[in-house]
């Protein structure tokens, strides 16, 4: 039986906290029954948390007595998220508002949930320092509530979502336990639970500190306001854009009506008598501006541009932003309420799109304006209605709802792009995903909270469905029929398409074999010897290739090197490195192998866009879209990301495409003392804008003379460039470094790239023995670590990472003493290769994640009998 608010024992909650943070008062309660959505709930009570100890009683509690726990930071979301549907306990956010912690050379902060989106910028900003996600609520939002949805906004086109700057979180289970994901460092040997919390709305876990990695602020910024005659014209002309390899800070679209309500607003000089307009803005170093505007306005006079205006001052442009973001405000100029649709399409889609938008809407006569980020495909109809009591109206504003996110995945995209799905789109998402795929994504909401507990009603459809599994299910056989165990079976499968790879899976599973999963077996020295191997180097190839949206999808057995040679051919490149040629996608996505230019481009985990995989039952998901912004469920394509084969079988993927740089060039200092090249690494970190690598390295042939090297690689525009370098020259400088020497083809990723090769095979080629070990810290604790350590180090070569926290150490025979000190800076430090006797004695991992019984919850969930890559990994 459902649980009332007089039923509930609040005297026993109350105990538990100070006078005061607690209410049940139902006039104070008003307050909660709403969102910025048009959905609503009565909360039972609301309590104010102090810190995570109150966050751990109150779960606790509400737990032992059944009610429902629903987070909330500021309300500011747009699909119900934090609306207490059917009753239960809020827990609402606004005292837990502290910065804890700011790093300004390792470019981190510690945020608690309840700091304002925008409060964390302009704190930043004053320290040089830049957040990127900026929603239009942000003057209100939560980074809690931005986590939770997995935020975006207007400089996500360049920069990048919510999800791409969160390095870790502390969260309260459902049971009320407090377990800390990831952190400061990066690539923490566990599953990406961070990624899979980060857009999960609450239903998985509550979040109670946020650790935030930060950019260097640009230097200069240009905004451009461009007017066409129609929607359709401006969608073409974004398309066009794109496909010319440009990439703006952000592309907004405004239609006509927008733009009226606005400039009535906000006197921001928009051009009211245009059909539709982009707002483009460029940012970097203030020589690239012009050059990067010049650009743009070429490319626009070619696609039906009306007018063209370059703001001339930076008031003149923050006065075109603030109109942009109070345009959800002004729409009560229109009418007094309205339902936000945000699908996502493939940028080439957006003028097919919003012309069949327009038509829908004509259909169930429902007037729409529009204002969206064109950048990223992400678009944001506003169906205006006159009259929430009209419930013939309200019928049609839904029915021509579902319609216009049924077109948005009919072109390739997603139902929501940073809204969330909440209770507005749950009966939607199985238009996106199919049974199988919701079904995943329920498996894990049973791992986190069993009883569902944390938001429940969220995400999911109401219509459960069958649950059956497209794979075996319980005891069930493959397609292939029955297994006759006299068969003879391969040791050795390839094969050459997902089906095949599922079959063999099914055979296996079916004889209780377990199976090695292996791409180019570049990274599995390591690892025990198994019976079975499941190659993939055959499941290869360019699947799309689309430079219009900046994807291409690729078979994971494909070689990365060919990969790449492939898209250089056409100008452009993933923004990935492995040391070996034989590695492949599948392989470098499931290790989370990453090359020191994810400092200027992001990790894998910020760079796979959709996956296909095969769970061990034999189930065929599909995770992600081609698109940059999906939070429509739980972001899977994280999980996988690091797991190590230990979930599912990678079988095709779909990346970020991204120009090859126009220019890139390194310095390249030569260190006689330790201490003092790692004082010109942090005064050159605070300096790196387009830096790619900033490394220290030990050992390394054929660098200099030194007994250390420095390196500094930046790349992008030429102007860039060349402005990079002279700062990082001037810092040089001061510092009485002597010799600085600039190399235009040489790229510090390289360098680590044949460091390690020849680490592993020798000069001749030959199989080498020694050890090779990982280091992971927070970038700003490796300095110390280095200096720590040196002593011990003196035989060893090694190259350190300095921008990632990174280290790399050859013949580190001292592990234990590495491992000491990197767990002292609640980092990590895994074995990568290592001779015979350490690889039978050593652990190779060193580690114990906080999440490490939850990861064996999920793999046992997925997994039951083990048979995926035992013993590769942790679980």
């Amino acid at each position: 039986m459902e649980k009332t608010s007089q039923s509930i024992d609040f005297a026993s909650l109350a105990n538990l906290l100070q006078p005061g943070q607690l209410i049940t008062n139902p006039v104070e309660l008003i307050t909660y029954e709403v969102d910025a959505s048009i959905d609503r709930g009565t909360p039972d009570g609301v309590v104010y948390p102090h810190s995570r100890d109150d966050v751990s009683r109150v779960v606790r509690w509400a737990t032992e007595h059944d009610v429902p726990i629903i987070a909330r930071g500021a309300g500011t979301g747009l699909s119900g998220g934090a609306v207490a549907e059917n009753g239960g306990l809020i827990l609402h956010f606004s005292h837990m508002n502290h910065i804890l912690d700011l790093d300004k050379s390792g470019r981190s902060v510690v945020i608690e949930p309840g700091v304002v989106n925008q409060n964390l910028d302009e704190y930043v900003k004053q320290k040089g320092l830049y957040y990127p996600p900026d929603p239009a609520s942000g003057r209100a939002a939560t980074l809690g509530g931005n986590i939770a949805e997995n935020a975006g906004g207007p400089h996500c086109f360049k920069y990048g979502v919510t999800t791409n700057y969160v390095t870790g979180l502390e969260i309260v289970l459902a049971d009320g336990r407090a377990v800390q994901l990831g952190g400061r460092a990066f690539d923490y040997p566990e599953y990406d639970f961070t990624g899979l919390l980060t857009g999960s709305e609450g239903t998985l876990g509550i979040i109670t500190k946020a650790y935030i990695r930060l950019l260097r602020y640009p230097p200069g910024v240009k905004t451009l306001l461009a007017a066409f005659d129609t929607v359709a014209d401006a969608g073409d002309a974004v398309s066009a854009l794109i496909g010319r390899s440009l990439v703006p800070a952000a592309m907004e679209f405004m239609d006509q009506k927008m733009m009226v309500i606005i400039e009535d607003f906000a006197q921001a000089g928009l051009p009211i008598t245009a059909g539709a307009a982009l707002i483009i803005e460029v940012d970097g170093y203030k020589n690239s501006l012009s050059a990067q505007m010049d650009e743009i306005a070429a490319a626009l006079l070619e696609h039906k541009v009306l007018d063209i205006k370059i703001a001339q001052s930076e008031d003149e442009g923050e006065k075109i932003w603030y109109g942009r973001k109070n345009a959800a405000g002004a729409m009560a100029r229109l009418a007094p309420a309205y339902l936000t649709l945000d699908g996502t399409v493939p940028r080439s889609k957006l003028a097919p799109t919003l012309t069949e938008i327009n038509r829908i809407c004509e259909r169930y006569t429902i007037q729409v304006a529009y204002v969206f980020h064109a950048g990223d495909g992400n678009i944001h109809p506003f169906l205006l209605i006159s009259d929430l009591a009209d419930q013939k109206l309200m019928q049609r504003v839904h029915d021509a709802g579902r319609e216009i996110l049924e077109t948005c995945v009919r072109h390739r995209g997603t139902i929501t792009g940073e809204h969330g799905v909440g209770i507005e789109k749950r009966a939607y998402m199985p238009l996106l995903y199919n049974n199988d795929e919701l079904n995943a994504m329920r498996e894990i909401k049973e791992v986190f909270d069993p009883r569902n507990i944390l938001n429940p009603g969220k995400i999911f459809p109401e219509d459960q469905g069958a649950r059956e599994q497209g794979g075996m299910g319980a005891g069930g056989k493959g397609s292939g029929g029955e297994l006759n165990v006299n068969d003879e079976i391969a040791k050795i499968h390839i094969p050459e398409s997902t089906e095949e790879a599922r079959e063999i899976i099914f055979t296996c599973r079916d004889a209780n074999l377990d199976l090695r999963i292996r791409g180019g077996g570049t990274k599995s020295s390591l690892l025990p010897e198994a019976e079975h191997v499941l190659q993939t180097n055959q499941v290869n190839g360019i699947i799309e290739y689309a430079p219009q949206d900046l994807y291409v999808s690729v078979g994971a057995g494909t070689p990365i090197a060919e990969l790449q040679a492939a898209l250089a051919s056409h100008n452009m490149c993933v923004p990935l490195l492995s040391p070996w040629d034989e590695a492949t996608v599948g392989g470098i996505i499931a290790t989370n192998f990453n090359a020191p230019l994810r400092m200027r481009y992001g990790g894998l985990r910020d760079l796979v866009l959709a996956l296909t995989v095969v769970l061990p039952d034999g189930r065929v998901i599909r995770v992600g879209r081609p698109v940059v912004k999906n939070v429509a469920g739980y972001d899977l394509t994280k999980l996988f990301v690091g797991s190590h084969g230990t979930l599912g079988l990678i079988t095709e993927a779909t990346l970020k495409l991204n120009p090859m740089p126009r220019n890139r060039a390194s310095l390249i200092v030569p260190v006689e003392d330790l201490e003092l090249g790692l004082q010109w690494n942090h005064k050159l970190l605070r300096v790196c804008l387009a830096a790619s690598a900033l490394l220290l390295c030990k050992g390394v042939e054929g660098l200099s003379d030194a007994p250390y090297t420095l390196i500094y690689t930046a790349e992008g525009l030429a102007e860039d460039v060349a402005a990079e370098l002279r700062q990082a020259r001037g810092v040089l400088e001061v510092g009485d470094a002597g010799r600085v020497d600039q190399n235009d083809t040489l790229s510090g990723s390289e360098v680590w790239g044949h460091w390690l090769q020849a680490g592993k095979k020798g000069s001749n080629g030959i199989q080498k023995t020694t050890s090779l070990v990982r280091v992971g810290v927070a970038p700003k604790d490796l300095p110390s670590f280095i200096k720590i350590l040196a002593p011990s180090l003196n035989e060893s070569a090694y190259i350190a990472d300095l921008a990632n926290g990174m280290m790399y150490i050859q013949n580190g025979e001292d592990l234990a003493d590495i491992r000491a000190e990197a767990h002292k800076a609640s980092g990590y430090a895994v074995l990568l290769t290592a001779p015979k006797h350490m690889k039978e004695t050593t652990d190779h991992w060193g580690y114990v994640p906080e999440s490490l019984e939850l990861m064996r919850k999920l793999k046992s969930r997925w997994d039951p009998q083990g048979l995926f890559n035992p013993g590769a990994f942790l679980v």
